[in-house]
């Protein structure tokens, strides 16, 4: 029949381009974007050759100043030329495809009215030809009067799906907004009892100035207006209300700094788990109370001493502190890194010494440089190191004496933890993949746990013997019972490049650092993260992890310390270091630096915190 004599069509632009990606010697690549795969527009070409649209190689060199197609490096925008011969054939080639489209449209048009002409026999005679055009007109206007109705089956969908899923935001909202009176009374009932057992102290305990019958700084605070609070005649104001004023004044301010995070954490805690309204959410409400008050209760870091791990002053670039470690009874705390020596300091003596210099008390060297330092939790003074040489090494930090070698990783060690529940217990990880397992009664590992990538740390869970977490290359966690060493219990994956530090802010609870500049929270009983924190910027580096089980700290590329709380994502504040420069160096600008934080610890059971970054520089700083 005629309408099977269909002629071929020719491919059109939109097939051209499809065949770029199939075909790697297809002439058209010559005038494709290596970035948008598309014609390109306004040609510019790099200093390495290689030609883009120039809102394209713009764009990508502010990201990362580096040749999307070569990887070469290309430090200023400005380093990217016209290319006017390219820009030239790209028009005519355009000219082309316009001219072939036409051709092809034309050729497709004759074809369908030549189709057309041969269903039509030449013989039809003018009633014949009537007839044919009444029932074609018949024919358009069915078929538009089912496009017209099915338009309108589509419309209705689309309003009832609109009214069904507005109906559900106002029934959530009416469930919050029951939620939120809820919670609105139970705290003004917490606030009039409070107040109830202000107003019942002996007196030798209440401010002066304090009126039982006048509105306390509470009532202020909850009225939004602290300059209601009450002031004895021809005094001061007390100065314990003054203080609450202020610190109020500051969690408000961080308060609505990151509103929109407080607000979605409430409402995930007091409606997860089937909770959706004031019955039986008692117990949630008090975990967001803990968050809200946790999350603002610091507000900046208070500098308390500063000391140099820098060899030579003058140049920092081999002073790259990896470590910083507080010993059990938190007396004394060790500081290593690239330049092959344990530097152990007082911490009392560094704290009250007015000098801005301060000497060890003791300084161990090695035969390479160090990662990971880790003190054990029941020998006052034992000391283990890992280094660049794959060698793990324990010490005697009474004496500075080195007790014994293991030597069996074939690469570089990154990490070596004690066991906290097992004295003679520790665990290394490697570059040849691998977990060891040492006692400190053998001479040998006592076992080995194989992984599929570099090992780039490694941590004991501190309240089991056989439990330990450790992160790799492969961008997972990997968490062991080394009584089944074969099989891991849990693999957390989440990460997109190598992790390069594993914490456990609990028996259930681990955070991890990675190189795709995110930390996240992961539980033990959860395959997924329970929570991802950005702000911070690690790309290449190790730059320290550690927490108090509350707090999260971790080092940054821009040179600064970065502070989160475990139940929200962003950070909760930041401390910048200093930009250390050489004699020759005195016109570098700070944002020149390469400098980034290195390694950060906390001191148990206390506010106090000890960072230290590429340039030698240690701070022990104290959050406030």
């Amino acid at each position: 029949m005629a309408s099977l004599r269909r002629r071929k069509v020719k491919a059109g632009p939109s097939e051209v381009y499809g065949g770029i990606a199939g075909s790697s010697g297809d002439r058209d690549n010559d005038y494709v974007c290596p970035v948008c795969f598309d014609t390109i527009e306004e040609a510019h070409m790099t200093k390495c050759g290689h030609s883009f649209c120039y809102k394209c190689i713009k764009q990508s060199l502010e990201k990362c100043s580096r040749c999307p197609k070569c990887n070469y490096v290309i430090n200023k925008p400005d380093q990217i030329y016209p290319n006017f011969t390219l820009n030239e054939l790209i028009l005519k080639f355009k000219g082309k495809l316009k001219d072939k489209k036409r051709k092809t449209d034309e050729q497709a048009q004759l074809s369908r009215s030549g189709e057309v002409q041969e269903l039509v026999p030449d013989d039809l005679d003018l009633a014949n030809v009537n007839y044919l055009l009444e029932l074609l007109s018949h024919k358009k206007q069915k078929l538009e009067a089912d496009a017209e109705y099915a338009e309108s089956c589509l419309l209705k969908e689309f309003l009832q799906q609109v009214k069904d899923r507005k109906k559900q935001q106002l029934e959530q909202l009416t469930r919050e907004i029951t939620m939120l009176d809820s919670d609105s009374q139970a705290v003004e009932d917490r606030i009039k009892e409070q107040h109830s057992k202000l107003t019942a102290c002996p007196d030798h305990l209440v401010p002066n100035g304090f009126d039982p019958a006048q509105p306390t700084i509470l009532d202020a605070a909850c009225e939004d207006s602290f300059n209601s609070s009450p002031k004895a005649s021809g005094s001061k104001p007390p100065r314990l209300q003054s203080s609450l004023q202020m610190s109020l004044a500051q969690r408000r301010k961080k308060m609505s700094q990151h509103f929109e995070d407080l607000e979605h954490c409430y409402l995930n805690m007091r409606t997860s788990g089937g909770v959706g309204g004031p019955e039986g959410g008692g117990g949630r409400m008090e975990d967001f109370t803990d968050t809200l008050a946790k999350f603002t209760r610091y507000t900046s870091f208070r500098p308390l001493a500063s000391l140099s791990y820098a060899v030579d002053l003058f140049n920092g670039s081999s002073s790259i502190v990896s470590s910083i470690e507080f010993d059990r009874d938190c007396d004394f705390f060790a500081i290593a890194g690239v330049t092959k020596k344990i530097k152990v300091y007082d911490y009392q003596t560094v704290i009250q010494d007015a000098v801005d210099i301060h000497y060890p008390t003791l300084e161990m060297l090695c035969q390479s440089k160090i990662s990971c330092v880790s003190w054990s939790n029941y020998h006052k003074g034992g000391l283990a190191s890992s280094d660049y040489e794959g060698t793990v090494t324990l010490w005697d930090a009474n004496t500075g004496n080195r007790v014994k070698m293991f030597q069996e990783h074939e690469k570089r060690c990154w990490s070596v933890d004690y066991n906290h529940m097992d004295p003679l217990l520790l665990a290394s990880g490697s570059d040849d993949c691998r977990v060891k397992l040492w006692s400190t009664n053998a001479e040998h590992s006592v076992a080995s746990l194989e992984a599929k990538a570099n090992v780039c740390c490694v941590k004991f869970n501190p309240e089991s013997r056989y439990h330990l977490a450790f992160g790799s290359a492969d961008h997972c966690v990997h968490y062991y019972d080394l009584r089944q060493p074969r099989q891991a219990l849990s693999v957390f994956r989440g990460h997109k490049k190598a992790v390069s530090y594993v914490k456990f802010l609990s028996s259930q609870e681990v955070v991890s650092a990675s190189t795709d500049s995110q930390l996240k929270l992961w539980s033990l009983s959860r395959p997924n993260a329970i929570n991802t924190f950005t702000g911070h910027i690690n790309e290449k580096n190790f730059v320290g992890l550690a927490t108090d089980g509350d707090y999260v700290l971790c080092g940054s590329e821009n040179n600064s310390l970065y502070m989160y709380y475990k139940g929200l994502p962003k950070q909760l504040m930041t401390y910048k270091f200093d930009t250390v420069r050489s004699v020759l160096e005195k016109e570098r600008k700070d944002d020149d630096s390469n400098e980034f934080v290195s390694a950060v610890t906390w001191k148990p059971g206390s506010r106090v915190v000890v960072a230290a970054n590429s340039q030698g520089t240690v701070k022990i700083l104290e959050v406030v």
